[in-house]
């Protein structure tokens, strides 16, 4: 559909775009990238033939931009630029109508059924209807946006180019505006060229994306392969992370501020509060975890940690709710909580702290075995889930990588089955050692600060802590538990 082939162009003596070539496909959105000043607009203003190019060729269809006249290339390309200036104070409807400017033949040419379809078709799609007798002049920027978006739709164009198209939009038109583009590349064979200042919106939507840096190409493929940590923070000099979309094979990029940096609070047993009801903590700042728990389950960032007491025969229908009942009649917010259940007596808890060099950790568990169970026998018994006997939460004051969070749970796990084979704790109904309970919760939680532990595996520094605390932690948890059991 479009090709561009070593463009360079600029602005008087000055070349702001240089070499620039890639190639867009028939209802592909390919997403133009970089930091400010480096050469997005002008490159789509060469494309649009606005700007003359300096060296290179531009193709539409295989014929050169110089080849079409004004009314030909408006029949192929219809451009949408980041500001508008109003000369005239039109209607909306007008302002669309004008869309249809290229399809007309001669001054006085009538309007035809397939033009009212297409500004009626284009308006009912971008939301504008309701405005059409109103000014344009009236509108806000992100109405406006939407008209002019319409008026281009409207044109019926092969080749759309969009300067921000989302500018002046909040999020739920951002979305709409978008989610159109993409069909329409599908119902309308459209072809999108869109410059985004927002890398996530582009890489939701676009399927590829060119990156450029002071008028040259950086790199120019998938979302996944543009939008990488290393080639971010070089080209847009800032910290970032990069991350997976929730739902779809996408990159998602988080800033990283440099604010708070230095600022650095421990978590030590001293902040543990412990009675008859639930063991709590609440930590400083917000700590990063990943937890198996009744409510903060999954990846997330906590202030209060709360390990609660419940009768052995607890049933409920939405033990979630319950639980954020719970959180918040207790003065903690539910939405910054990890909260667990447990059977046995809370009371029973064992704290412990260990450290090696500059990293400290803070195991905590609690332990029953009544409700024992061996994994890998499981699949043969029949008995209703009980109440969880087995918490464990492990504090870290460092800094973990997201593979460190994951080893960490794998190294916790891993030693609270060993604890179970040291104090040979066997699953009740078939006699095997047990590896856990029925419903036992885990808990990573990470300051963010100060060292920085890429691994956690069994034989490294965080490793062994864990495999030391966990193990020491659970079998002393267990024979709290069996000596109020058998009362002595």
């Amino acid at each position: 559909m479009l090709n561009v082939q070593d463009a360079s162009g600029g602005y008087g003596e000055q070349t702001v775009v240089k070499n620039v070539s890639f190639g867009v496909e028939q209802q592909e959105i390919l997403g133009i990238l970089g930091p400010n000043g480096s050469g997005k607009t002008t490159l789509m203003k060469m494309i649009s033939g606005i700007l003359p190019l300096k060296e290179g060729t531009i193709t539409i269809r295989d014929r050169d931009l110089s080849a079409y006249s004004s009314k030909q290339l408006a029949k192929e390309i219809a451009v949408l630029p980041q500001l508008h200036s109003h000369a005239f104070d039109y209607t909306v409807r007008e302002t669309v109508s004008m869309g249809r400017y290229p399809h007309q033949k001669g001054m006085f040419a009538p309007w035809t059924k397939k033009d009212e379809a297409a500004v009626v078709e284009a308006m009912n799609q971008t939301g504008v209807t309701e405005f059409e007798h109103q000014s344009i002049q009236d509108l806000s920027g992100g109405e406006r946006q939407r008209v002019f978006l319409a008026q281009a739709l409207a044109q019926e164009p092969k080749l759309l180019l969009l300067d921000e198209p989302t500018n002046h939009l909040d999020l739920s038109y951002q979305k709409q505006l978008l989610d159109l583009l993409k069909e329409w590349t599908t119902t309308h064979e459209l072809t999108v060229v869109s410059i985004f200042h927002d890398l996530n919106i582009a890489s939701l939507y676009c399927d590829r994306l060119l990156l450029l840096q002071a008028g040259e190409t950086v790199r120019l493929s998938s979302p996944g392969e543009v939008l990488k940590k290393d080639i971010v923070e070089k080209v847009y000099q800032a910290r970032v992370e990069a991350q997976v979309h929730p739902e779809l094979p996408k990159p998602q990029i988080t800033l990283l501020p440099e604010h708070g940096q230095n600022s650095r609070s421990i978590i030590t047993k001293d902040l543990f509060q412990i009675s008859g009801k639930h063991i709590a903590l609440t930590a400083p700042q917000s700590l990063k975890t990943i937890s198996s728990a009744v409510i903060g389950a999954g990846l997330g960032w906590h202030r209060h940690f709360v390990n609660r007491h419940v009768p052995m025969d607890y049933e409920c229908a939405d033990s979630y709710e319950e639980m954020c009942r719970y959180v918040d009649k207790n003065g903690w917010n539910a939405a910054s909580t990890v909260g667990m259940m447990t059977a046995v007596m809370v009371e029973d808890v064992v704290i412990r702290e260990y450290q090696q060099e500059e990293l400290s950790i803070v195991v905590a568990v609690t332990a029953g075995v009544g409700n024992a169970v061996d994994v890998s026998l499981a699949h043969k018994r029949q008995e209703k889930q009980t109440a969880g006997t087995i918490n464990s939460w492990i504090f870290v004051n460092g800094k973990l990588s997201d593979e460190a969070f994951i080893q960490a749970m794998m190294t916790a796990t891993e030693a609270k089955v060993k604890a179970l084979q040291q104090l040979n704790v066997k699953d009740p109904v078939t006699q095997t050692l047990a590896t856990g309970t029925s419903t036992d919760s885990l808990l990573v939680a990470a300051v963010q600060k100060g060292s920085y532990v890429q691994y956690a595996g069994p034989i490294t520094l965080l490793g062994k802590m864990i495999g030391k605390g966990v193990v020491e932690c659970t079998v002393k948890a267990i024979e709290n538990y069996r000596k109020r059991k058998n009362g002595s």
